[in-house]
């Protein structure tokens, strides 16, 4: 049976623009090629879960402009349930500059983002949120949770709720309140481990890519990790399998079209 995941974030319309090399303060940089594409960790985690073979119900504010349609195209194409609040805000913006090497400066204008309060869940095995939006609406998706209840803390801040998975990069874990549970902290290229109150249960490293942009890298991991716990994978392939989709999707151009499918990521990884 499939898992069913709500996911409760941030939706955002991406303009992104390739350059050489990143600019330093004040300096321009020419040659750049420009693409719009849609992001936000929230979507990016919804149609990451989908592609992986959940049912996800995505919930999420946009505003009432044009850019909202172009926001939500991915979520649609992969049929992820759109339970939507309309803003008076403009639709989240994100300027993304990605160099040769796949690094990244993002600077976010959270927009419809911000206004997203207290949330009602349907029906669902697991709860997935992220720090693109409010507390309130963390904090009520976290309440009402039913069933397994995963943060990725990031953009890291404190927030006083006890996760039953939590995801974070090695520098957004000072900012948790707590540490107890499933721990899951990533650490780039050297992979990412896996701690259980503190005691490490796994470990793993990513599989050999070349770096394109890594914009919805840690996405892709959080949403592999969860969904294959959901599936009853043991932890040790859980995280080996998220840290092959978090690669996966370095390696391409873009957030959402980044995103691997479950086949995808199981070709990546050595036959069990």
């Amino acid at each position: 049976m499939r898992p069913r995941i709500v996911v409760v974030g941030s939706i955002n319309l991406d303009l992104v623009v390739r350059v050489p090399r990143l600019p330093q303060p004040g300096e321009s940089i020419g040659e750049g090629v420009f693409a719009q594409v849609p992001g936000g960790k929230g979507a990016n985690q919804a149609v990451a879960c989908a592609r992986l073979g959940a049912d996800v119900t995505m919930i999420g504010a946009v505003g009432r402009d044009a850019t909202a349609e172009a926001a939500v195209t991915e979520l649609r194409h992969t049929g992820v349930a759109l339970h939507l609040e309309q803003s008076t805000a403009h639709t989240g913006v994100a300027l993304i500059q990605v160099d040769a090497e796949g690094e990244t400066t993002i600077a976010v204008a959270s927009g419809a983002n911000a206004t997203l309060g207290a949330v009602e869940l349907p029906e669902h095995d697991a709860v997935l949120c992220q720090l693109e939006v409010p507390d309130e609406a963390v904090l009520s998706a976290w309440e009402a949770a039913a069933g397994l209840f995963c943060l990725n803390a990031a953009p890291a801040r404190r927030i006083e709720i006890d996760p039953d998975l939590t995801v974070v990069n090695r520098f957004e874990l000072e900012s948790l309140s707590r540490r107890d549970g499933l721990l899951a902290v990533t650490l780039g290229a050297e992979g990412a481990v896996l701690l259980d109150d503190g005691d490490e249960v796994a470990r793993a490293t990513p599989p050999p890519v070349d770096a394109v942009d890594g914009t919805a890298a840690g996405d892709a991991f959080t949403a592999c990790l969860l969904v294959s716990l959901l599936e009853g994978r043991p932890e040790d392939e859980a995280l080996a399998r998220a840290c092959a989709a978090g690669a996966l999707a370095a390696s391409r151009f873009g957030a959402q079209p980044s995103l691997p499918t479950a086949a995808e990521v199981d070709a990546l990884l050595p036959p069990s």
